[in-house]
């Protein structure tokens, strides 16, 4: 269940960041509530992951998650370089987290 969490509160966790684009500096209302929930639930998951997992691995990966999507909605949103050099670091990042899971004693 904890891996569980985990993967939640990275969706959560790219959902803040993409809220952020959108809540135009805390200035739009209903966008800036929802990031701000999204961001609390986001925590909230992750402490519910790291009463299992090690924080070393659950930072990471919770953070490789939110990175990766982010960057993904990047391009597809807003246009963002999509250039070789771009989606090979992506790709890093995503073994970077299947390894960690990997190596992950219970994992």
């Amino acid at each position: 269940m904890a891996w569980i969490y985990l993967l939640l509160a990275g969706a959560f966790e790219i959902c803040f960041a993409i809220g952020l684009k959108y809540t135009e500096g805390f200035t739009r209302l209903w966008p800036s509530v929802l990031t701000a929930l999204a961001a609390a639930i986001s925590l909230w998951l992750l402490t519910q992951a790291l009463r299992v997992i090690p924080v070393g691995t659950a930072y990471a990966i919770w953070t490789g998650i939110g990175a990766v999507g982010v960057a993904t909605l990047g391009i597809v949103l807003f246009a963002e370089s999509a250039s070789p050099l771009r989606l090979a670091c992506i790709a890093l990042i995503v073994a970077g987290v299947i390894g960690l899971k990997l190596a992950t004693p219970g994992g």
